[in-house]
Order: structure tokens, then sequence, then C-alpha cells
């Protein structure tokens, strides 16, 4: 049976948003870390493609990938990781419904596809899956990447519809509090956000208000400039603060984020060598530590797959030897550090974020080195090759920036005893270890808790050979949360 279309005078009393107020924020936002933006191209030379604009073959940001970002910081805010949404919630009123529920509304919230603001400067990393038991790469686990290279440029933009219906205060304030995780640089955005990679940031905005009951304002959107990105030499100035800039207050409304931060400042021993994927131009040498663009100059880097992996390899050591081997210990690992589970094709997302870490005023110098017959105690034919890691010297620094949402006591405790690991050099980081490269010495530890209700701080320092810790007690009642469980070490 051939179903009827709907006649005129139906379709003019179905139910229709009646759109009052239009307003568009416009913003440039900076890359801070290598970013990865995943096409899904099967056909590509590398495991995961950028995702380029078939036309001007720029970078592509699409809206969906800026809106999942935002959504979920929304989220967070409101309920702490790991809570679902309500109808009722922020989120759900400036996101729309989900996929789940069939009976949601739409999203008032335009956001628009970005296309980088010039031809997009590109970085080939290489990964693996280590082997937690014999130290070495997994077999068929090792893929590679493109990256966005930091301090690539995209000119966003969102307009928010506001209905007669709508409560225009909440949609202001939701959209506020999102934009304001990119201005405070706390969302990243694409694949491995985790482990450093998608760390961005809009420093200054420009929005436009147009009140559509009013015929000159309703005119002027018309005429508005709307496929022109990036900043408008018209009125308004850009403005530092989209609070301010939407002119709504948050003094109702609580973060309810639950995280601890850290901010480690270490100085490098000897050398270090994590290996680069990119290939080298010319005569250079074989093996050359990992470096990345900034903001035109290549700075050597600790990436934080590398960091992270080192971390979690020795937070289970620690925990066999603590507690014993059995099956909880990969549960808090798991927890902590994520989780692939490839017979139920099932993923759990990391709690813990390790950042990159820029190595400071290192030296790079070249070793020529060869493999030595063990048995005979000649030179292998053929084996002689060369290396340029990093070295450090009075001035070499790095610093590591760690973070953990929603943290018990004894996850907190592990993080302590990893951190007296990188402090005293016990735990080295990148390759070559069994020659003494990668070993750090610390400085100077900061320790942020931020809770809905309070936050708190520790430091740990050293001067002139003393080891200086405040508030030690608290920091080792941690440590004996994760050595006895029973004690209350799951507690918050």
């Amino acid at each position: 049976m051939t179903q009827m279309k709907p006649s005129s005078n139906q379709r003019i009393k179905r139910k229709q948003r009646e759109i009052i107020r239009r307003i568009i924020v416009r913003g440039l936002l900076v890359l801070k870390s290598p970013t990865c933006l995943g096409s899904g191209d099967a056909d590509s030379p590398t495991d995961m493609p950028l995702l380029r604009d078939s036309i001007s073959q720029k970078a592509l940001l699409t809206g969906a990938s800026i809106a999942g970002a935002l959504r979920n910081y929304l989220r967070e805010y409101e309920h702490s990781y790991g809570t679902q949404e309500s109808k009722n919630d922020l989120a759900a009123t400036l996101f729309g419904a989900t996929r789940q529920d069939d009976d949601g509304d739409q999203s008032p919230l335009i956001i628009y596809d970005s296309i980088s603001s010039a031809i997009p400067i590109l970085e080939l990393r290489d990964g693996v899956r280590i082997n937690s038991k014999t130290g070495t790469a997994d077999d068929k686990a090792k893929y590679d990447l493109e990256l966005l290279a930091a301090g690539t440029e995209f000119p966003i933009q969102f307009e928010l519809l506001i209905d007669k219906q709508a409560n225009a205060n909440d949609l202001l304030k939701g959209l506020a509090i999102a934009l304001s995780g990119l201005e405070k640089s706390e969302i990243s955005l694409g694949m491995k956000k985790q482990r450093g990679f998608g760390s961005c940031q809009v420093k200054e905005w420009q929005v436009f208000n147009f009140d559509l009951t009013d015929l000159v304002q309703c005119r002027k959107w018309l005429e508005f400039d709307h496929w022109t990105r990036g900043f408008l030499p018209e009125t308004p100035d850009q403005q530092t603060s989209i609070i301010q800039a939407l002119g709504v207050s948050l003094d109702d409304i609580q973060d309810k984020r639950d995280r601890l931060t850290l901010e480690a400042i270490f100085k490098l021993e000897g050398s270090l060598l994590i290996r680069s994927g990119q290939a080298s131009v010319g005569r250079a040498p074989d093996v050359v530590h990992l470096k990345s663009n900034r903001n035109g100059e290549d700075i050597p880097v600790i990436s934080g797959t590398s960091l992270a992996g080192v971390l979690r390899h020795r937070a289970e050591r620690i925990l066999n030897t603590l507690r014993g081997s059995n099956n909880s210990n990969l549960t808090i690992l798991n927890n902590l550090f994520g989780d692939v589970d490839e017979n139920q094709k099932t993923a759990k997302a990391s709690r813990i974020t390790v950042h990159e870490a820029e190595i400071k005023e290192a030296e790079d110098l070249v070793q020529t080195r060869i493999a030595i017959d063990r048995f005979t105690g000649g030179a292998y034919h053929g084996a002689l090759f060369d290396e340029q890691p990093i070295w450090g010297n009075d001035k070499t620094s790095l610093t590591i920036n760690l973070e953990v949402r929603k943290p018990s006591n004894s996850e907190i405790g592990l993080l302590l005893l990893l951190l007296k690991d990188l402090w005293t050099g016990d735990l080295p980081i990148g390759g070559q270890s069994s020659i003494g490269r990668g070993r750090l010495k610390g400085i100077k530890v900061t320790l942020s808790r931020y809770k809905p209700d309070k936050t708190t701080e520790w430091t740990i320092s050293e001067t002139d050979g003393q080891l200086q810790v405040s508030d030690a007690e608290e920091l080792e009642a941690f440590v004996q949360a994760l050595v006895n469980p029973i004690s209350g070490g799951n507690v918050a």
C-alpha cells in the first residue's frame, strides 16, 4: 500500500522549532602536540593515514570529532568520570539525544568541519606492543601512523540555535563550559589522546549574536559571511575568555571532576635513545632519537606511548612484588592503563593520561658501535652501525606530566612508587637500558588532587642532597593503601 505524503496544511501544523536567536562562535584552534586524525583508508601505505580535504589536500578536522570531545568533557564536568548522562543534563540539552535514545531531541548546536589553515607538516611515528614477560616486541604488533605536527592551526566555528521553548541560559552555560575546555587546553582530539596526542588550545574567541525577532538583526544574519573561516575584521573584537564573551555566569555549576595531576622535572643522566621511525635523508646515522616538530624546529621528545609502556611494565612488577602474582593485579593495571580484549572485541579506555615530554638543552652525539660474537670474541661481519642518541648536560631538563581521572588511594600509592623509581634512576626510559641509557634524576615534583570540594597539593624536591617532602605522612598513607588493600586501598 502506497503511503500518502502529508499535505501542506499538515506540514504547517507539524511541530517546528521557532528559532528566535542565533549565536555564532569562532576561534583559532592550535595543536600543542602531534595529533592523529585518522581516515581509515585501508589502501594507504601507512596503517593510520591522516584525513585530508579531497580538493585542497589540507588536513580535515570533522565536526563529529569536535562534538564528541566537547560532549565527553561537559558530561565529566557535570558528573565526574564514567557516569552516564540523563536527559536533563547540560550535555544532553546542548548536544541532543544519544544514539540509544529514540525519543531525544535534535542538537541545537551546529559544529562545522574545519580545514587546516595551511598544508600541514606531517610526522611519521612507529608503534609496537611489548610483551611484559619477555620485554620484547609481540609478533605482528608493529604499526605506523601519520600525525599532524604541533602548531597546526584550524579555524573552528559553532552556531547555537535557540528556539522559543528552549532554556537559553542553560544552553549558553553548557556551551561556555564545553568551549572553556578548549580554552584551558583540557580537551584533546583524535586518536591516542591518553598517550599525549591531540593536545590543543583556543586562545581567542569571536562571538556574533543575532536576535531573529528583530528584522534588522535577522537581515544581518542573512548577510553574514558564513563560509569564510577565521576571525572577521568587523566587531566584536577577539576575547580571551569564552565565558565573558557569551556573557554567562557559572557560579551555580560545580566542577564534579575528580583527578590527580603530576608534574615532575628531571635531569637526564647520560644518554637516551627512543628510535625514530622517520627515514633519514642523505648520509645519516642508522638509528636516531625521536624528535617532534615544534614551531618549525625539531625537538627531542619522550613520546607518551613509550613512557606509558615503561610505567605499565614497572607497575606490574611492583604489584606482583607487594601483593603476589594474582588476577587482581591485572585488574588494577587494566582499570588504570586500559585494556583490549581481542576475544570479546571490547576495549577499556585508559584513565591515566601520559603527555609527551620535551627535552630541553640536550646534545646530539653520534656513536659508532659493532656487534660482538660472544663465542669467538670477534666482531660480526657487516655489523658496524651508527647511533645518534641525545646526551644530557648541566642545562638539560625535561618535564613529565601525568593525569589520573577518579583515582583511588591505592592507585595514587602505585603512582608514587613509580615516581620513586624514575626519581632514583632505577626505571630507565627508551631502548638500550642495559648499557646505561635512559636514566633520569629527579629535581622537583608537584602532585595536585582536584576534587569538587577542595584542592590538595604536595611537593617533593631535592636541595643539596636532602629530600624535601610536604606532608610525607599523607603520601605514605597512599602507599600503605596499596600494600594493605584491606585497610581501604580502594577508597577515594
